[in-house]
């Protein structure tokens, strides 16, 4: 839910501004609105040192700067010239070049292509035979019918010098480089303090001045909860200030207040953006319905308790520690939704003796009035998903504009979701046949009424037809679609079922009839699982997400326009 917020005035002497900024920055909780102007010195000064320092720990962190690449990138090349001249061996390049008229020609050869009588006609010396090779020299032979080898740059102990001496500077930047990593915590605490002097800094920029430079007004909010409190602080200091309750027209931050399940969801409304403040917290629909769609799409109960398992060992792991709940909520949902779907890496478990009778009851049939039963459970909970938006359509409509503002609203909604409502009741036999007809006749006729003439009551009656004759086919072809959509929760979890089915029987047949065949079955079956979950993993991610951001927020009205709480803090 939004929490509600409370907005402060403050008028102080200029010179009281930095010290009372530093006193809400040891409250903590009053955001500061911060106004558009250009960047001034001291905000560059400190962006400056920020993207320094950050710099600085990536360096220390990942220690492939430019310098350590170089270093890395001469010692390959000192080993890579080590490697070619070690079968020449010791040698003296300034003697050999030393002697007039003679010209050394370097070969290496495959033995079986070495001829022994090129010994007798040419001038020629064996340098080494190893490996089925042969080096040789050869002197003054132009026409030796071999092609030769550049020669030797340098000696074998020039070489093994140079990459000696390449080894160790590289080793002395890696060791220096891990003897900067006790720097971190500082250095992160350091990025901490100077965010938070710009933070101050910025909100000290909103300032407006009044009665030429002397008086300073600052406006902020804070949760009407922090009330009692803040009043208290405010009135010890020596200001003065006013306090009222935010309205829209403000446009104040926006705190979402949830209970801890629902609090995990909250990363993925921000990702949209958070509601305005007359609106409503989408974040408890999304955490019920992301939840379940992600199960559906994943569609098997091994795979939930993989996804566990990582969101487990994400908690050892600082930077998605704060992920870790909800992954390993995700693995649960999707072990529970798995079992109901009777499917275990890809294997049906309705046809287990282990399972209890009662528990396979509750398993989703294989076909439903001769549908697929995983299909006709996705269409209705897509059904569920837009009914449920309409309803909250209609609530905030006729909070925010009024119930004579809203008819066409309740026009749609009483149309669509009183129709799913009698349609079930006309399904399960819960009434008689004509007392259903007079429902529907009902709804029908009250629904016509707000979407063809009262739509607008200050608009000419023969134009609110031909905007409900409009906004009909808009709604008639755009529900259709939305329903239809869900069918991607189906079709998602069909495919990651085929495909894990189709590993298994790869695995199965690898196995054959046993002995050393089990080393392919557990490389196929682990390495392809681990292949079907990373996908599933992603389409259950961004599918559900979509059904949520544009099927469910369409329908509900859902605007995400609002301000993210920041309060100004150490």
């Amino acid at each position: 839910m939004i929490d509600k917020m409370t907005k402060y005035s403050f008028l102080m002497l200029s010179a009281q501004k930095e010290g009372f900024l530093e006193e809400l920055q040891g409250l903590g909780v009053v955001d500061i609105t911060h106004s558009v102007k250009a960047v001034d010195e001291r905000s560059t000064s400190l962006l400056a040192q920020i993207d320094s320092v950050k710099a600085e720990l990536q360096c220390i962190k990942k220690g492939s700067d430019e310098h350590l690449a170089e270093l890395i990138s001469a010692r390959k090349e000192a080993q890579a010239s080590l490697a070619a001249v070690t079968a020449w061996g010791e040698y003296d390049r300034s003697a050999l070049n030393s002697i007039p008229g003679v010209e050394f020609r370097f070969y290496c050869l495959e033995a079986k292509k070495f001829n022994p009588d090129w010994e007798n006609e040419y001038a020629l010396a064996k340098v080494q035979e190893e490996d089925g090779k042969v080096w040789f020299v050869v002197a003054n032979a132009p026409d030796f019918p071999a092609s030769a080898l550049p020669a030797p740059k340098e000696s074998l102990s020039e070489a093994q010098e140079r990459l000696d001496a390449c080894t160790a500077a590289e080793t002395d930047y890696a060791a220096q480089l891990d003897a900067r990593k006790s720097e971190i915590p500082a250095l992160e605490e350091k990025i901490a303090s100077l965010n938070a002097q710009l933070h101050l800094h910025l909100a000290s920029c909103t300032a407006e001045s009044a009665a030429e430079e002397m008086i300073s007004v600052l406006t902020g909010y804070a949760p009407s909860s922090e009330d009692e409190r803040l009043k208290a602080a405010f009135d010890a200091m020596d200001i003065y200030y006013s306090a009222e309750e935010a309205c829209v027209e403000d446009n104040p931050p926006i705190k979402l207040k949830n209970n801890k399940f629902v609090k995990m969801f909250e990363v993925l409304t921000d990702m949209y953006g958070r509601p305005a403040y007359n609106g409503f917290d989408p974040t408890p629909f999304i955490s019920i319905f992301f939840l379940l769609f992600f199960a559906m799409c994943m569609g098997d109960a091994g795979y939930g308790i993989i996804l566990a398992i990582v969101g487990v060992l994400l908690r050892k792991v600082k930077s998605f520690s704060n992920l870790a709940p909800l992954v390993i909520t995700l693995g649960a949902g999707t072990f529970v939704v798995g079992f109901f779907f009777h499917t275990f890496f890809s294997v049906d478990i309705s046809t287990w003796a282990i399972i209890p009778d009662a528990l396979k009851s509750v398993m989703v049939p294989a076909k439903v009035a001769g549908y697929d039963g995983t299909m006709v459970l996705a269409l209705i909970v897509g059904i569920i998903h837009l009914c449920l938006a309409m309803i909250v359509k209609t609530i905030y409509a006729t909070k925010n504009s009024g119930f004579l503002n809203s008819l066409s609203v309740w026009g749609w909604t009483l149309l669509i979701v009183g129709g799913v409502v009698v349609g079930l009741i006309a399904l399960l036999g819960v009434l008689d046949s004509s007392i259903v007809k007079i429902i529907i006749i009902a709804l029908g006729t009250l629904s016509a009424l707000g979407i063809f003439l009262l739509n607008n009551l200050h608009r000419n009656p023969l134009l609110n037809i031909g905007s409900g004759l409009w906004e009909t086919y808009n709604t008639a072809t755009g529900v259709l679609g939305d329903v239809l959509s869900y069918l991607r929760l189906y079709a998602l979890g069909l495919a990651g079922g085929m495909l894990g089915f189709a590993f298994n029987s790869l695995a199965q047949m690898a196995l054959g009839d046993g002995g050393f065949g089990w080393i392919p079955f557990i490389l196929i079956a682990v390495v392809g699982h681990t292949l079907n979950i990373a996908m599933a993993a992603l389409g259950a991610f961004v599918h559900p997400l979509r059904l949520n951001f544009l099927e469910f927020f369409k329908n509900s009205g859902y605007e995400g326009v609002g301000l993210k709480y920041n309060p100004l803090k150490k």
